[in-house]
């Protein structure tokens, strides 16, 4: 009997060693806890009374006067607005660059393509400190002045990495000869992609922008060097804490972290339609190679 024999029980099965079934399931739960504590927190002390209108941590009441008046800080939900407006215009420029480079990147072979893959790569694992103070020497360096239009520019920069990323390794999961047949049938390279490549690709290209929203309207380092006078939410934030932050920031942030759950849901959603699409598709392809 071999090593690996040794290792099968009676019926054929791998055997498991009891401590896993124990073990790992409260790893995870540890890791879980871990991570949801902080979010935890800020929901539940979003219902907290504040008689200050200061966050304190100190329990004082439950009370939903904070939902009641949400926007009555001007600044704060001004900022907010200048966030969710940057996030939205520099998350639909970065998948309008994104997906073509991405498709260039996964379909095409040409010189330097490895460079460019590293060159995305980098852009990635680059410190955000780093990142943020090339950004402001460029702007300085042409003459241009700070405000909402540099934060775009500088959001669409970082975030049109994560959609080539994303969507390549979309592309890499497909089999390329649903677009050899299309084109095989007539279809033009364009129509191709709106009629077979587009569909199967949508679920990653929709994730690729949330993805970049959220990375847009949680950044705080590289927007810090180059927004001028501009405030987005996380600046007010991190402005207000000197001061003590008003309770209206843990509401604000319970309703993003919400929709952002809702919009992952959905996503995981199309993205299992999408793979079920896909092998429904394939599948006469494989019982034509049988």
């Amino acid at each position: 009997m071999s090593a690996d024999d040794s290792k099968m029980d009676s019926g054929g099965h791998a055997r498991r060693w009891p401590w896993t079934r124990f073990l790992l399931p409260v790893y995870v739960f540890v890791i879980m806890l871990y991570t949801m504590v902080p979010i935890a927190v800020m929901i539940i002390y979003g219902f907290n009374q504040a008689p200050n209108r200061r966050l304190t941590f100190a329990w004082q009441g439950f009370t939903t006067e904070w939902y009641q008046h949400l926007f009555d800080i001007a600044d704060l939900t001004s900022a907010l607005v200048t966030s969710i407006e940057v996030a939205v215009i520099s998350s639909i420029i970065a998948v309008i660059l994104g997906v073509p480079a991405a498709l260039a990147l996964a379909r095409r072979r040409f010189f330097g393509r490895r460079i460019m893959d590293l060159t995305i790569i980098t852009n990635l694992t680059a410190p955000t400190v780093v990142v943020g103070a090339s950004l402001l020497g460029f702007f300085v360096t042409i003459s241009l002045a700070r405000g909402i239009g540099t934060i775009i520019i500088a959001h669409v920069a970082v975030s049109v990495a994560v959609v080539i990323i994303i969507i390549q390794a979309r592309l890499a999961s497909m089999d390329e000869s649903l677009e050899e047949a299309a084109q095989d049938l007539g279809a033009s390279p364009w129509i191709a992609f709106w009629k077979v490549t587009g569909p199967l690709i949508s679920p990653a290209i929709f994730s690729a922008f949330m993805l970049s929203f959220a990375l847009s309207i949680d950044d705080y380092i590289i927007t810090s060097f180059v927004n001028g006078q501009t405030l987005t939410f996380p600046l007010w934030v991190a402005g207000a804490v000197k001061v003590g932050i008003p309770p209206q920031v843990f509401v604000l942030g319970t309703l993003i972290f919400v929709v952002g759950v809702v919009i992952a849901a959905a996503t995981l959603v199309l993205q299992s339609r999408s793979n079920r699409k896909l092998k429904a598709e394939m599948a006469p392809a494989d019982d034509w190679h049988v």
